[in-house]
């Protein structure tokens, strides 16, 4: 089921997408072919199929979470472009393609991650709620803009940044990683579920508990795949995490109670959507795929 529904949902915001990426002149030709090459260059496409799920979840049409799914992946794109720059990661591959700023040069893969952080908000402002449902707008705003800024996903990036070298424990790890993978995780369903207009408070919690549970996932089955896959699987250096002695779950825990805490945290976000009907088989999907992914 789980590949069917992924390119199904590839498929609708890849298309949704495109359409960001024209260039409104000329003399920004090179800007926009840049911040389409970050973005149009493959990718699973996780969080807008967590959106589009979290959607289908509360009995919505998954379309209506085109705004929130497009505005995630722009955001994750962005994340990495930077990410990716000499003086972060510095890494030469992504998707098994030459980084943003190899592709291009560091100063327009810089101007490329601005651009795609400012078009997901506009994306997001395009939902198709009512001007009725301003108040849902506003509070996908407010939740996309807590998640990719220094109380989510930039301030997960600066304690990565600040942890090589450092034993951590688990709980520093794992606030660290709540932060920088979480957070965005976290944002794609919430912003699924209030895109669909029918979400009240209690299907909300629920739902976050699932996020937090498969951010987290996510994240653990990252570092196994950085220990136990290869360079072409990935598309990205294997062995990185390693070589640059940034903290990590086998590294902590050991690879086998690595891979038992991936399924727990799948455990706890099944558990999480007990509540929920047939219409959420596909988020109960997802976090099965999460930790059962090779790339």
């Amino acid at each position: 089921m789980i590949a069917a529904y992924q390119a199904s949902c590839q498929a609708r915001v890849d298309a949704a997408l495109e359409q960001l990426f024209v260039a409104p002149s000329v003399e920004l030709t090179r800007l926009y072919e840049a911040m389409r090459y970050s973005v149009m260059n493959g990718g699973k496409r996780v969080r807008p199929l967590l959106a589009y799920a979290a959607c289908e979840a509360l009995g919505a049409a998954p379309e209506q979470a085109n705004g929130a799914a497009c505005a995630v992946e722009l955001i994750h794109a962005y994340s990495l472009v930077h990410d990716d720059l000499p003086a972060m990661d510095d890494d030469d591959l992504r998707r098994g393609q030459p980084t943003t700023h190899k592709a291009f040069d560091e100063a327009c893969a810089i101007l490329a991650g601005d651009g795609l952080q400012s078009l997901a908000f506009s994306a997001l402002l395009d939902s198709q709620l009512s001007p009725q449902q301003d108040s849902i707008r506003l509070a996908m705003v407010q939740a996309l803009a807590l998640a990719a800024g220094p109380a989510g996903m930039v301030g997960g990036q600066a304690i990565d940044l600040g942890s090589v070298g450092i034993k951590l424990d688990q709980k520093a790890l794992e606030f660290m990683h709540r932060h920088k993978t979480g957070a965005l995780i976290e944002a794609s369903v919430k912003l699924g579920a209030l895109a669909s207009a029918r979400a009240d408070q209690i299907q909300l919690e629920a739902l976050q508990t699932y996020a937090q549970a498969i951010g987290l996932a996510f994240q653990v089955q990252d570092d196994i795949l950085d220990v136990e896959s290869d360079t072409a699987t990935l598309g990205k250096r294997q062995g990185a995490d390693i070589a640059r002695d940034k903290p990590t779950y086998p590294a902590l825990l050991g690879l086998d109670a690595a891979k038992a805490y991936a399924l727990e945290l799948r455990d706890h976000a099944l558990h999480a959507l007990r509540p929920f009907d047939a219409a959420a088989e596909p988020l109960r999907e997802l976090a099965r795929y999460i930790v059962e992914r090779r790339n």
